[in-house]
């Protein structure tokens, strides 16, 4: 029945204009440019390149897998609070003084203890590359990042050692109890407590 409904329907005729394509595509395509007038024509060749020895270019403005460059990051944190998803876990270590410079010359003042980025969980919107106030944090033209495990997708660029992170905190504390025993105590008596104000209401008089 399988193959009288097939000879009845003439299944090739349908399909001709599907199949003729590819069964005339003989040559690979030439490498050029997304700016090329012809950069999406398939009539001269075969819809795909021979990947991955071969790559088609990247625009440069593409949304591909995010790279924080740690040395610029001032671990303001503005990218963790405008992400849409909750991707990036940060976790800030405060410095009682200036420890670096970042290249446009920013100061640096928090460690980065931890800065992962979960490419599982990112929605590639872009918002956290645009609020970025060192430019720190990119999109970069690398796309093809598959794996088999999902927890490898969760990315670090911290680079603290465990005993740097430890000896960090220890610091800040030690400048916080520092700064609590240096601060003095206001005394309660000497402080001068002002007068509550009581309007003054004109009784009401009856009209004449």
């Amino acid at each position: 029945m399988v193959l009288l409904y097939l000879r009845n329907t003439n299944i090739d005729a349908r399909l001709s204009p599907y199949v003729l394509p590819y069964r005339k595509a003989r040559k690979s395509r030439n490498q050029i440019s997304i700016q090329e007038s012809g950069y999406f024509e398939k009539q001269n060749g075969i819809a795909t390149v021979q990947y991955p020895h071969e790559t088609i270019p990247v625009p440069d403005n593409g949304r591909y897998k995010l790279h924080n460059e740690i040395e610029d990051c001032i671990v303001c944190d503005k990218c963790a609070k405008i992400c849409p998803v909750d991707c990036i876990e940060i976790e800030p270590i405060r410095s009682a003084e200036e420890f670096g410079k970042t290249s446009d010359g920013t100061t640096k003042r928090i460690y980065a203890a931890k800065f992962d980025i979960d490419m599982a969980k990112c929605c590639f919107c872009g918002l956290c590359t645009t609020v970025c106030p060192t430019e720190c944090l990119t999109m970069t033209k690398e796309y093809d990042f598959s794996v088999f495990d999902i927890t490898k997708h969760n990315f670090g660029f911290g680079d603290m050692t465990i005993e740097e992170i430890e000896a960090r905190k220890k610091e800040w504390e030690d400048h916080q109890a520092a700064k609590a025993s240096t601060t003095p105590v206001a005394d309660s008596t000497s402080i001068s407590v002002k007068p509550v104000f009581k309007p003054r209401i004109k009784p009401l008089t009856k009209p004449e």
